[in-house]
């Protein structure tokens, strides 16, 4: 359950915290007083899409954390490689004003995506928009596949629906008109036939231009080498640097034996001459193998210019080109024996065809029988709700296969006696709506792990007796869940086992938003003030303690 929420910076909460209780939470005050603003905290730290706009004025960031406590091993953390730490959970979300976030579970950092995902496994908000859900018909089917959970069915269905369009995409990519295929034939002949006469190789690109660079710059690289020869090896009459140590050298040699330091300096200069030597020799190999002849250059020119124009048209590079090549060829076979395998292909798709009509029936099957059982618990829950008289149905057609299957999921209610079965979109009123969600919340909640529910003016549309009905449901609910109701009915509040109101005031030329835990007398106060305005009498205040007096022998009793 959700044990601890703390506030920083949020619309006009500047700082709040609210240790909620198990049980009924109620949270009750003025119409803007920032009763929305805290379940807006709530969807933020579970990861809910949210907006800058919600940074209180004047701060740079906002901070919401929220403290979990009897968190079973959930898959959602198993997956982030995260725990609760003695069935405890911490979530943290910062919003900064330039849209950033940083979203920390147990301290540890992870992504919004992965924060929403874990706050989806532990609390639900139901918002007061909620009920308008119901009118989209789109909607019925998953709120059904919910229920009866349908996923090892749909995952099956699923598979093989994909497997048949997929061979249906490869079947339509081989139709083509005459004049189409004859078209694209003579393209990817002419294509096939200029790639294959440019006999291409992987890598020579590279080679062929560090060559024709080196051609280009052939009288450079030879006066080089010329020059380079001439000062290490001389002339025709010798000289040069070579012969110049090995003289040096002979030079030292008679005073070798004399003193060690004569030898070591003739060491260095025999060094010098292996070294000049050996740099002379390949000099004399490079200008001897340097030979080139114009013809060579121009070849060079026409090939490089060649991959150019080709490069153009098939690709950036000789290999991006070769792909291209075994592309062209695939798909020319691929049309030239496209009959073949259009009817190999039929065969596939009229197979897979008749596996997902079979895996459609399975989960049609698997959902009707869920519907059955929907119906009874829906229209069980709404005689609790004062509704003994709604009768409510779930109605299916067909459509042809999708992603999601071959059912058409319809909710109809009939609101009076006498009247025949509608969709909801027709017949219900906005009271209707309301409970009608609030059943089918309170029946898919109980396949659910989730152990916070959250309802924002659930209330809306019902009054009077309908609204004692809710309150007495929710009280049920809150047995088996945590329940947090932000509410505008007395009825509601009193029922609750914690009560929170929430105030706004003036401070220092601001407004701000406080959140406070009410005793027995302070509730009292706060029925008679939902049940009257602000101008309390003796008999409004003596009927909120009728209200609460009624409310908690009504939960002893459950």
């Amino acid at each position: 359950m959700l044990q601890l929420l703390h506030i920083e910076n949020i619309a006009v909460i500047e700082e709040a915290d609210i240790t909620f209780d198990g049980g009924f939470n109620a949270l009750t005050g003025e119409t803007g007083a920032g009763k929305s603003i805290v379940i807006d905290a709530m969807g933020a730290v579970l990861g809910q899409r949210t907006s800058r706009d919600l940074i209180r004025t004047g701060a740079n960031k906002a901070f919401v954390s929220a403290v979990f406590t009897g968190v079973p091993p959930l898959a959602a953390l198993s997956e982030c490689g995260l725990a609760p730490e003695e069935g405890e959970l911490l979530l943290q979300r910062e919003i900064y004003a330039d849209g950033k976030n940083a979203c920390r579970i147990s301290g540890r950092p992870v992504t919004v995506a992965q924060l929403r995902r874990i706050g989806n496994s532990l609390l639900n908000i139901h918002g007061q928009h909620d009920g308008q859900q119901l009118l989209d018909e789109e909607q019925h089917g998953a709120y059904l596949d919910s229920y009866g959970r349908v996923e090892g069915y749909l995952e099956t269905y699923a598979a093989c629906f994909e497997a048949m369009e997929a061979t249906r995409r490869k079947l339509k990519s081989l139709q083509m008109d005459e004049a189409e295929k004859e078209r694209r034939l003579d393209s990817l002949n002419f294509q096939i036939d200029e790639l294959e006469r440019a006999e291409l190789k992987p890598g020579e690109e590279e080679a062929l231009l560090q060559r024709r660079n080196l051609l280009r710059n052939s009288e450079k690289f030879m006066s080089a080498i010329q020059g380079a020869l001439w000062n290490l090896s001389g002339g025709d009459e010798g000289g040069g640097a070579v012969s110049a140590l090995q003289e040096a050298g002979g030079a030292l040699a008679g005073a070798r034996g004399l003193d060690g330091q004569f030898a070591q300096l003739q060491e260095r200069l025999e060094g010098l001459y292996s070294e000049a030597y050996d740099v002379a020799e390949t000099l004399r190999d490079l200008e001897e193998s340097f030979e080139f002849s114009p013809r060579e250059l121009d070849d060079l020119e026409s090939r490089a210019d060649l991959l150019y124009r080709l490069k153009k048209k098939y690709g950036p590079t000789v290999e991006d080109m070769l792909e291209y090549l075994e592309q062209c060829r695939k798909e020319l076979d691929q049309i030239t024996f496209a009959a073949d395998t259009a009817a190999r292909l039929e065969k596939e798709l009229e197979k897979e065809r008749k596996q997902v009509i079979k895996a459609a029936g399975l989960l049609s099957g698997a959902r009707k029988a869920a519907a059955k059982e929907l119906e009874l618990r829906i229209q069980d829950e709404l005689r609790q709700l004062d509704m003994p008289r709604v009768r409510f149905a779930i109605c299916f057609g067909e459509k042809e296969p999708d992603a999601s299957g071959v059912d058409v999921v319809r909710f109809l209610m009939s609101a009076n006696v006498g009247e025949e079965l509608r969709p909801i979109n027709k017949v219900a009123s906005g009271g209707e709506l309301a409970r009608i969600m609030l059943a089918l919340k309170n029946v898919l909640a109980e396949n659910e792990t989730i152990g916070t529910l959250v309802f924002d003016e659930v209330d809306t549309g019902v009054s009077g007796r309908a609204a004692q009905k809710v309150a007495a449901k929710l009280a049920q609910v809150s047995r088996r869940k945590q329940v947090l109701c932000v509410t505008h009915l007395p009825q509601l509040a009193a029922m609750a086992d914690t009560h929170f109101s929430v105030e706004k005031g003036e401070r220092d030329g601001r407004t701000f938003t406080r959140v406070l835990r009410l005793d027995r007398e302070q509730r009292k106060r706060e029925l008679a003030r939902l049940t009257g305005g602000e101008h309390l009498t003796a008999a409004m205040l003596a009927g909120a303690e009728e209200l609460l007096d009624e409310a908690e022998a009504y939960r002893k009793g459950i």
